[in-house]
């Protein structure tokens, strides 16, 4: 079998860009495992510059580090990815990614309304949030998310309930909006 080639942490960090913290960091979280040399020195093997080049790459396109765990996980150790294990990546995080761009696109097509009115406030919105109904689907960019201003249509305004929070509402709309829940379930 080969011998496979190693780099110095200080090598590993030339040649990817990050801090040597950095590389400690995704280290003590498994993304990559150095070696020890009979100096106690780490060592790491030349496949893991791809593996951190891939986790640069995700956290740019919005992976969180245990999506980008997760996915490293897969790979094999002790020799570089292949093609082949990184057209499974792909095909895993191509759904997110394609949510994370319908997002964007959103927020782009709908920046330019927004602060076109001129009010830069929601709760004084008269010309897509009047009144401030769309807090009755819950808190954050409503709209954003998903709800649609002619959710809202025929709605009184909010009234302030309990500790400042406005009422929630039920049907369609809280329905629609489970799917844009926080994946920890809190929302």
């Amino acid at each position: 079998m080969p011998q496979v080639a190693l780099l110095s942490i200080g090598e590993l960090s030339r040649r990817t860009g990050l801090s040597v913290s950095a590389i400690r960091f995704y280290e003590q979280r498994g993304l990559v495992t150095a070696v020890r040399t009979s100096g106690n020195q780490r060592r790491f093997p030349r496949a893991d510059i791809r593996r951190l080049s891939f986790a640069l790459i995700a956290q740019q396109l919005g992976l969180s580090l245990a999506e980008i765990q997760a996915e490293l996980a897969t790979l094999p150790q002790g020799r570089a990815p292949n093609h082949q294990d990184w057209q499974a990546i792909s095909r895993r995080i191509r759904s997110a990614l394609q949510s994370r761009i319908d997002m964007l696109q959103r927020t782009r097509e709908r920046l330019d309304g927004c602060i076109g009115c001129g009010c830069l406030s929601l709760a004084k919105c008269k010309l897509y949030n009047p009144g401030d109904r769309a807090a009755r689907a819950g808190a954050g960019p409503r709209f954003l998310l998903g709800d649609r201003p002619q959710d809202f249509e025929g709605l009184e305004p909010t009234g302030r309930g309990s500790a400042g929070m406005p009422p929630r509402l039920t049907g369609p709309t809280q329905r629609r909006r489970s799917r844009h829940s926080r994946r920890d379930g809190s929302g």
